[in-house]
């Protein structure tokens, strides 16, 4: 097996490890999303130190907070993922998961728009087309429904702009993470003594309760280091169409398990949506083949050399 399949396979098995997990987390619906994000922050803590630990990684730690611009990304990635994991939870608990699929299905066009806008990167009329029709979608959801769809929003906005600052990182991927929730672990530790002390925690009143809330710790972890994984071993146009099997997946769960309304507006949206990602990937995957075919001539010409 080559190295590329395996980045493929680690990057399929953390897209569904990502779309199924709402299946998880709507078995917490009874449980606040906030104590939910509070549980699932201590146990990804607990999960990424001792991955490190054993690895003998913790001290790269330190890189994230190596000088101020290190530590206020950090900082503000940490905020961002908050957000992102709590609205996240939310939505599903709320009966919101369509949404929710929506906003994973946008952030792509997003993050295209964020890195044209700031690092000035260069779209091919296609993608400004797909982006055009993103908008288009979400503005007529937004008259049939009657307002707009922040979720879908929110989710996708605060995910672009956390892998726009994860980017400016020198840290790999998965000490960044364990920093970011070890500035925020401090706050969830304190939120669940509280919610404990006053006899309200769902931590411990049953076995199925409280396996899930720790198994939210390797539920965060492990799809992030397969996706690691992949991002060293695939190309990043494989890895981001391969990335549409996540808000696909959660969109099966909210519409066939969960049994979401899904009105005739949706049905519209959803349609132009998927073929903005069309238009978006057409550039993308013959860029990806030139440099394939670029890299096959230049092998070949080194050969001949030879």
């Amino acid at each position: 097996m080559t190295s590329s399949t395996k980045g493929i396979l680690a990057m399929i098995g953390s897209c569904i490890i990502w779309g199924l997990s709402s299946l998880i987390y709507k078995q917490l619906s009874d449980v606040p999303a906030i104590e939910v994000l509070a549980h699932r922050t201590l146990w990804s803590f607990v999960f990424f130190v001792v991955l490190l630990g054993v690895q003998g990684r913790l001290r790269d730690i330190r890189g994230s907070f190596s000088d101020r611009r290190s530590t206020t990304l950090t900082v503000l990635a940490a905020l961002m993922i908050l957000v992102n994991w709590f609205l996240f939870i939310w939505s599903i608990e709320t009966e919101r998961a369509t949404q929710a699929s929506l906003g994973y299905y946008i952030y792509p066009l997003v993050s295209v728009v964020l890195g044209w806008s700031i690092f000035g990167e260069k779209l091919a009329r296609l993608q400004w087309s797909a982006i055009a029709l993103a908008a288009a979608a979400v503005s007529a959801l937004t008259y049939g429904l009657g307002g707009a769809p922040w979720i879908s929003l929110t989710l996708a906005g605060t995910f672009a702009i956390y892998g726009l600052l994860k980017k400016q990182l020198s840290v790999g991927p998965v000490v960044s993470v364990t920093s970011e929730v070890t500035l925020v672990v401090p706050f969830a530790v304190i939120f669940l003594l509280l919610t404990w002390h006053n006899g309200q925690a769902a931590f411990g009143q049953n076995l199925v309760t409280t396996g899930l809330l720790i198994f939210a710790g390797p539920l965060t972890a492990v799809p992030l280091i397969l996706f690691s994984f992949a991002a060293r071993r695939a190309s990043m146009a494989t890895i981001g169409l391969v990335g549409y099997l996540n808000p696909t997946l959660q969109f099966l769960c909210a519409v066939v398990v969960f049994s979401e309304p899904f009105s005739g507006w949706h049905v519209g949206a959803f349609a132009m949506i998927w073929t903005a990602l069309v238009l978006y990937s057409i550039p993308v995957w013959s860029q990806e083949k030139a440099s394939r075919k670029a890299s096959v001539a230049a092998s070949a010409s080194g050969t001949t050399v030879m």
